[in-house]
């Protein structure tokens, strides 16, 4: 299986499918929204913001370097 002589990678992963991928990230990027207006000072919404964002970029990320783990490297 491609990706399979990487360090920590699964038997079962699901082979990359760029689409599907593609999907996945757009989807979580949509979550994201339009950036709030910036205020005067900083508060508790601006952080729980910056927070569920930070979340959601790391989803992304994982469903990259899952996809990228599925690939055979050269």
């Amino acid at each position: 299986m491609p990706g399979s002589h990487l360090p920590g990678a699964q038997a079962h992963h699901v082979p990359a499918d760029p689409n599907r991928i593609r999907s996945q990230v757009d989807e979580l990027l949509a979550e994201l929204g339009e950036r709030p207006a910036a205020g005067p000072a900083e508060n508790t919404e601006t952080g729980a913001d910056i927070t569920r964002r930070a979340r959601i970029l790391e989803q992304a990320h994982e469903v990259l370097v899952d996809a990228l783990a599925t690939v055979d490297k050269i």
